[in-house]
């Protein structure tokens, strides 16, 4: 079945061929005039095909935005645009996996550099000392990186993580957890609760280690993804390598 715009054309390049006609008929009476069949046969040849979408026009600005909220490349930015159809959302969702792709394949190199900065609350009474890893001193020596690295000290200053990352738990604090929310699904369902249980395990967890806490300038991104997005950048594997978290009166 033609579209409404197909019909439209149609019956408007009918219209033309058969005034077409009529003025040939009249130039020239020996000429007859086009037969209704002919110009039907005419006006479905003429008529376009069934285009494919237009792509999306990807402007410099939507480039420029989208590397200013990411500091990736503008070649990657572009190329996130493209793939999402010009959606600044989605392209914000497909370089951050992609950041983590590339993070997990540069996962065997070893670091060989790297940077200690420190943040120190306005009132001096709480900061943070991070060592945030890399693989040359050329990447430790660039001031985004070092950024970086105080961006992660002021997050730990404001949110106290006890774990850096998963591996880090305990199993003595994953028995302690677990006997508190066992306590809390009591009376659940049998076939619902184990689910419930790993569910608030896993919550408490999250917001105990460092790499899966969300930014605290950014709140959709982990400090996980934070580093993911800065391996991306600079093509050198990265990693907190540990932190000091201090207070006044507090051991």
């Amino acid at each position: 079945m033609l579209s409404p715009f197909l019909l439209r054309y149609r019956k408007k390049r009918i219209s033309e061929l058969e005034d077409l006609s009529k003025g040939v008929a009249q130039s020239d009476p020996k000429k007859q005039t086009l037969t209704r069949k002919q110009i039907d046969i005419q006006s479905k040849t003429t008529m376009p095909s069934n285009s494919k979408p237009t792509t999306p026009v990807i402007t410099t600005e939507l480039i420029k935005e989208l590397r200013d909220q990411t500091g990736i490349s503008i070649m990657q930015c572009k190329k996130a645009l493209e793939e999402a159809g010009g959606d600044m959302e989605k392209a914000l969702v497909i370089l951050r996996k992609k950041s983590g792709e590339i993070s997990a394949k540069k996962g065997d190199r070893t670091f060989k550099a790297g940077t200690v900065q420190a943040y120190i609350h306005a009132n001096g009474n709480v900061g943070t000392i991070v060592e945030l890893n890399c693989e040359s001193d050329f990447v430790s020596g660039n001031e985004e990186f070092i950024a970086l690295a105080r961006n992660i000290a002021m997050h730990i200053t404001a949110t106290n993580p006890k774990f850096l990352k998963k591996e880090d738990i305990t199993e003595e604090d994953k028995r302690a957890a677990k006997e508190v929310f066992e306590n809390e699904v009591k009376g659940k369902p049998e076939a619902v609760k184990k689910t419930i249980l790993d569910g608030k395990l896993n919550a408490y967890f999250a917001e105990m280690v460092l790499m899966d806490q969300p930014f605290i300038k950014n709140s959709e991104m982990t400090i996980q993804q934070l580093v993911d997005a800065a391996v991306q950048k600079f093509g050198e594997k990265m990693a907190v390598g540990r932190y000091k978290r201090f207070k006044i009166l507090e051991s």
